[in-house]
């Protein structure tokens, strides 16, 4: 169906937008519109400048013989910083510190505008990474984890805190908490295999015993860690259990009052883009 030029680029945009990360192949994307590959390469090249413009991604061209385009969704250093910002001021006040010095947010990242938000500013972060599937552990992890994995393209794998006879076989792995506590978690056995590429996104990191947890359950696969992400990162304590990490926000107490600020993981790799 050849169409009008119009509706083919609205088509195609649809295409690249609703399903990101996911290749989109020129010559059947031709032969579907019964026009010549050189209209729909000039199509997308109008489409990534438009969104490019906007701010809220790129189209990734693979001008090789295969021939295809996909949609990565990465919003504008500039719009990231400024959403993360404003977000940091509806965080940084005395009504949404809880015992413990924590921070309620569980609000927001149930929030579908938020976390596809987080979910694509982590992404951009670990995009160039490769990951093959991303991990994270219930509950609270899962909206900006499965954002990220849908930015990506790749499946999600959720660690649980109790084994479910619905998951099938599992995978149990044994952590200690920052408490002295030992933790058990469970992931299904068909989640991951020994080629898979994980990116670990967790909510919130303390001490870092959850995503250390999650590292384990990798280990357990044969699968190798690619990267891991946080929403926030606590400052305290400064010694957690794994270093490697990048976080959207940081977290700090003062007078009673919970202070959330851009980490510099986020503005270095924001900076660099």
């Amino acid at each position: 169906m050849r169409g009008k030029r119009t509706e083919r680029l609205i088509r195609i945009a649809s295409r690249m937008l609703l399903h990101p990360s996911r290749q989109l192949s020129l010559t059947d994307t031709a032969s579907g519109f019964e026009v010549s590959k050189t209209l729909i390469s000039d199509a997308i090249e109008i489409i990534s400048e438009a969104l490019s413009a906007e701010g809220v991604g790129t189209i990734v061209t693979d001008r090789g013989r295969s021939g295809g385009a996909y949609f990565m969704p990465s919003p504008s250093g500039e719009f990231r910083r400024g959403k993360l910002r404003e977000l940091s001021e509806i965080l940084s006040v005395r009504e949404r510190l809880l015992p413990g010095d924590l921070v309620y947010y569980t609000d927001l990242l149930f929030e579908p505008d938020w976390a596809s938000f987080l979910g694509f500013a982590m992404a951009s972060m670990f995009d160039e990474n490769k990951p093959t599937v991303v991990m994270t552990s219930e509950v609270k992890g899962i909206p900006v984890a499965f954002f990220t994995a849908y930015a990506l393209g790749v499946p999600l794998a959720v660690c649980r805190f109790r084994n479910r006879p619905s998951d099938g076989p599992a995978v149990g792995v044994h952590f200690p908490t920052s408490s002295g506590d030992v933790r058990t978690m469970y992931l299904g056995t068909r989640f991951l295999g020994a080629s898979s590429r994980v990116l670990i996104v967790d909510d919130f990191m303390r001490g870092g015993s959850t995503a250390s947890g999650m590292l384990l359950m990798a280990g357990e696969f044969s699968a190798e860690v690619v990267g891991v992400g946080t929403f926030i990162s606590s400052v305290e304590p400064k010694k957690k259990a794994l270093t490697d990490y990048r976080s959207l926000l940081e977290l700090s107490v003062e007078g009673g009052v919970p202070k959330l600020s851009v980490s510099e993981s986020f503005s270095d790799f924001a900076g660099s883009r």
